[in-house]
This record gives C-alpha cells, structure tokens and sequence, in this order.
C-alpha cells in the first residue's frame, strides 16, 4: 500500500473516532502557533523532488522534503526560492514550510509563500485527495486554494505536494551598512520606496541599519551612491542570522516575541522593548515583558493596518493571532467545515474556535 494510502486510511479512522491529528515534519516550527495538540502524524516519509525544470522555474516536490535539498537542487541551477523561507533548525520540511507561511528578508521585494505556490495536492479530513492549481502562474479560475493553504498551520488539509514558482539567483549582491536612529531608518525607507533601487533586504537594529542590494552590478553600483554606508563584508552570513532568528536581537532577555506586520510608515508604538525592523519599514520585531505590552502592540498594529503576532512565547494567553473580524471568522469556519468536518487536523492550531 502506497504512502498516500496508508495516510487516508488514517485519517479516516481518526475522523471516525474524533481523534485528533498532529500535523508535523521536522517540527522546526512547532513552536509557531496555538496549543499543539492530537497523536503526531509525521510526514517526512513522503519526501523527494518530482519535477524540477529549470527552464520552467518550476519545481515540484512532496511535503516531507527537505528545504535543504530543495534548495541545493535550485543552487545548482543557479536559481533560489525567492521568499528566502526560513528554517528555524535542520530538516525543515516543504510542508511545513508552506503550512506555516513564514518568508524571510526578501519577502517584501520579491512575493510571499502564497505568491509563488502555484498548484497543491492535498489529503483533506475527509481522506479526499484533491488537487488545486497546475505548474503555471495563471492557472486558477475563482478561489485559489492553493494559497489560502499557505499559513493554514496543517488546519485544512496535509499537503501531499507542490509546485513552487522559483526565481534565477541574482547576479550580483552588496550589502551597506548606515549608523541611524530608528526614525531616521523609517524617513530612509519612505524616502527610499518610490525610487528604481535593487534593494532586497533591510534590517534596523540598535541604530544599526543594513541594506541588502541585488542585480546586475550597475545597478547596485547606483544604488550604493544613492544609499551610501560602509560594505558589509559578512553580508551572507548576516542576512542568515536575521532570517534564521540568530541575530543577537533574537537571544535579548527572556521576554516574548512578537511579530507585527503594519504599514511601512507607521511611527513606532509608545511601548519601551527592544525592536528589530525589517522589509522597510513593515516588519517589526519586539521584545516584551508582559502581556499588557503584547496587547499594547496589537492595538498600535491595528491602527496602522495591519495586525500582530505572538511568534515565540510560553504564555498563549493573549491568543497567537490577532482575533479575525466576524464575516471573516465565518469564512474561515466554512473553510474547515468543508475540509475538515470533524475537525480532527491541527484543531486550535491557528484558532481555539476551530
């Protein structure tokens, strides 16, 4: 019996009994989330690269693969994975990687999970094997739940696999580095938007701002007048620390980290913690001692549209995800309704509701 197989039969005798499902791979990022909970359901055997044309940009891979090996098989190619995934420890799978939806430093300039997953299969809770998308970019008519996938948690299916938009490596890449206060940084970053720069990756901390530059080497060249600073002479190491959540910030205090994702202008929330900023401005990094000042974050992301993030924390009490508005909790519940009627996958993964 094939692995796919054995799985349904799984997950039909787990719907059967209510028996809840633990979704994971490596479990890199089990830390991620709500409470985790149910018998683990481990997909690392179901593994490889299916398809993988270079010409095409294309890969195609089942959810237990390594993103280490995914990603060797495109360096070879020349080509990477333009949301630069972090791995949060070794053996991060593809599964995991898409479930979780996390991107690292290069996200704001060159798409998200969701924007390059362009087709899944997928082994919902009713042990139904469906296919969403293709291997192309205009390939959905309706509702594209090939992405909605992307951040799910495992909560409304187990990814089978996926077909991945991949992109050439850049030809050339510089990073500079600028001693600014943390206004200046954000003055930097608005200044800095509307104009042609090949900038794909900024990172403020402790008046330290770093600026990752990518393409043909003129461009950088013009860049570089136009920003300034001293070379990074580092620079790959670097980016990886900030993307794989080793940079120094990451290790500050024992407090709680939280994630806020906001408008790249908005001014900084009136709450004394220990920040780190990314994608211009739009990613914001915080060190919290309390529940009161994750709270305090929230609102402040709320009212610059966008919304914050418990990442890392052994106190879930002021819930992971910021709380979904009605009409949109309603959707999502019809979503796992109609994948997942027993709600035997990753149930309160994402949500307590479902």
């Amino acid at each position: 019996m094939s692995t796919v197989a054995c799985w349904r039969e799984r997950v039909l005798s787990a719907a059967s009994a209510h028996s809840p499902l633990r979704i994971v791979g490596a479990g890199t990022k089990d830390f991620y989330g709500q409470v985790i909970a149910g018998e683990a359901f481990d997909t690392r055997e179901h593994r490889g690269i299916v398809d993988y044309d270079p010409t095409e940009l294309v890969v195609t891979a089942r959810c237990g693969t390594p993103l280490s090996e995914i990603e060797s098989a495109l360096a070879a190619e020349q080509q990477i994975l333009a949301f630069e995934p972090p791995h949060f420890g070794d053996g991060a799978t593809l599964g995991g990687c898409i479930a979780a939806g996390l991107s690292g430093p290069r996200r704001p300039y060159a798409g998200a999970v969701r924007d390059v997953v362009l087709g899944v299969r997928l082994l919902d809770g009713k042990g139904d094997e469906l296919g969403f998308g293709g291997r192309v970019m205009k390939n959905v008519a309706g509702f594209d739940v090939s992405r909605v996938l992307a951040g799910s948690l495992g909560t409304l299916g187990i990814i089978l696999d996926a077909s991945l938009k991949c992109l050439p490596q850049p030809r050339s890449e510089r990073t500079v580095c600028l001693d600014v206060t943390l206004d200046q940084a954000l003055a930097r970053f608005a200044e800095w938007s509307p104009l042609p720069l090949v900038v794909s990756g900024t990172c403020w901390h402790r008046d330290r701002m770093s600026v990752r530059l990518s393409g043909a080497t003129s461009a950088i060249a013009a860049a570089e007048r136009r920003i300034g600073g001293d070379v990074l002479p580092d620079a790959e190491a670097f980016w990886s620390s900030v993307r794989e959540q080793r940079h120094a910030f990451f290790a500050e205090g024992d407090g709680a980290l939280w994630r806020a994702s906001v408008r790249a202008t908005a001014p900084q929330p009136l709450v004394a913690a220990p920040t780190l900023i990314e994608w211009s401005g739009a990613l914001r990094w915080f060190r919290v001692d309390s529940i009161a000042q994750g709270h305090a974050i929230r609102e402040w992301a709320t009212v610059h549209g966008g919304h914050a993030t418990l990442f890392r924390g052994e106190d879930k009490s002021a819930g992971v995800f910021t709380a979904l508005p009605g009409a949109l909790m309603t959707v999502h519940r019809r979503l796992k309704a109609a994948f997942d009627p027993a709600g035997i996958l990753n149930p309160g993964r994402m949500y307590a509701e479902w």
